[in-house]
């Protein structure tokens, strides 16, 4: 199982961010973010997760290691997925329709 902290500085390098933007975006400080990834802190809170989920596309159970979903899963679309629950009704059917106009469309050349 992947630690936290390696899964953090996964994440940030694949992207090619520095530990200030992920600071910014997650409102900790750029030390935190460090502890975190070298596992000097060890429990971050679930806002905390929650945040740094949103700014790797990602969800808290792959952050931490215990996804729930299938491996095959993309962790983005899980966090997709989980963005749509605070969405209104009528906001969803909207990407529901959406959705059905994508894959209704004929395939790209």
């Amino acid at each position: 199982m992947t630690t936290i902290a390696a899964k953090l500085r996964e994440l940030r390098t694949e992207r090619g961010m520095s530990l200030q933007e992920v600071a910014d975006m997650t409102g900790a400080s750029k030390a935190h973010v460090w502890d975190l990834e070298t596992g000097r802190a060890r429990n971050p809170s679930i806002e905390l997760l929650s945040k740094l989920a949103r700014c790797f596309e990602t969800s808290v159970s792959d952050l931490i290691g215990e996804n729930p979903g299938n491996k095959d899963d993309e962790p983005q679309l899980l966090a997709m997925y989980k963005e749509l629950k605070d969405l209104s009704s009528v906001d969803r059917e909207t990407i529901r329709m959406m959705m059905r106009r994508l894959h209704s469309r004929e395939p790209e050349r």
